[in-house]
C-alpha cells in the first residue's frame, strides 16, 4: 500500500479494514499496523488472542499499538478477536474462558485509553457475553446485522446461524444500562 495513492472519494469506503494480528512478539505487528494511518484513513487495531501466545505477548502487542497511536492518532477502534478452535489444525489448543475474554476487554480499555473505541464483536462472543462486554470496557457492538456471519460459527462459536436485528442490538445495549446510538464507520451519529 505504501508508495501508491488511493482515492476513496465516491466509493463509500474511506476506511481501511484490517486483518487480525497475532501477538507473537515479532516485527509483524509493527510493520503492518504502521501503514494505514499514514494513508490518512482510520483503521481499526485488531488482535487475535487466546491461542499460542502468552500474556506477555498480548501486553507487548497492546504496548506497540499504544505507541503507534501516540505517534499517529490514526486508530478508530481496538478489536480483540477470540481464537476459536473448531475445525482447524490447532483445535487441540482449546479456547480461553469468558472470564479471560472479559479480562482482555478490560485490560484493553485501561491500557489503550488513547484509542477512542473498543469493539465487542458479538458474532464471536455471543449475545449474552456481548452484553457483559459493555460493562468490561467495550463501547461498540460490531458484527453484521440482519445477515448471517458464518466465519465464527464455522470455527465453533455458540450461535450456529448468527444474526441480530437492530431491535436485538438495542435490547442488549439497554439491558447493559446504556443508550444505543447508530453510527457510521467514522463514529458519527446517524
Amino acid at each position: 500500500m505504501e508508495g501508491r495513492r488511493y482515492s476513496t472519494s465516491g466509493s463509500g469506503s474511506g476506511y481501511v479494514p484490517r486483518r487480525a494480528q497475532r501477538p507473537n512478539g515479532s516485527e509483524c505487528t509493527r510493520r503492518r499496523t504502521g501503514r494505514p494511518p499514514r494513508l490518512g484513513l482510520p483503521p481499526n487495531a485488531p488482535i487475535l488472542y487466546g491461542h499460542v501466545e502468552e500474556l506477555r505477548h498480548r501486553i507487548d502487542h497492546l504496548r506497540r499499538l499504544r505507541e503507534l497511536q501516540d505517534l499517529t492518532g490514526g486508530f478508530n477502534a481496538f478489536i480483540p478477536l477470540k481464537y476459536r478452535n473448531f475445525g482447524n489444525p490447532m483445535s487441540e489448543i482449546g479456547e480461553v474462558s469468558v472470564i479471560e475474554d472479559l479480562r482482555m476487554l478490560a485490560m484493553s480499555r485501561i491500557y489503550l485509553d488513547n484509542i477512542p473505541h473498543v469493539k465487542a464483536y458479538w458474532v464471536m462472543y455471543g449475545k449474552a457475553t456481548t452484553e457483559l462486554a459493555l460493562a468490561f470496557g467495550a463501547d461498540d457492538i460490531d458484527g453484521t446485522i440482519d445477515d448471517t456471519t458464518r466465519i465464527y460459527s464455522m470455527a465453533g462459536a455458540e450461535d450456529r446461524k448468527p444474526s441480530m436485528s437492530i431491535d436485538d442490538m438495542h435490547r442488549i445495549v439497554r439491558a447493559a444500562g446504556y443508550r444505543a446510538v447508530e453510527r457510521d464507520t467514522f463514529y458519527n451519529e446517524i
